[in-house]
């Protein structure tokens, strides 16, 4: 079950501080605002990325061989 909820939590997460940047943009504060996207863009390329193309990389060999 906690390896089912786990991932949903963290995609709410990232969703909320992602809202929390966007409501600080249009609140005046461009730089909370770049700070918070360029963490977050930081954080995509070093963590999720490469699992991310790992995933692909599985699915890709799947449909080659049923």
């Amino acid at each position: 079950m906690f390896n089912t909820l786990f991932p949903f939590l963290h995609l709410a997460a990232l969703l909320g501080i992602l809202g929390y940047a966007v409501v600080s943009l249009f609140r005046g504060n461009v730089p909370r605002f770049g700070l918070i996207v360029l963490l977050l863009a930081i954080y995509y390329v070093f963590l999720l990325h490469p699992a991310v193309k790992k995933e692909i990389a599985r699915r890709k060999a799947l449909k080659k061989h049923p």
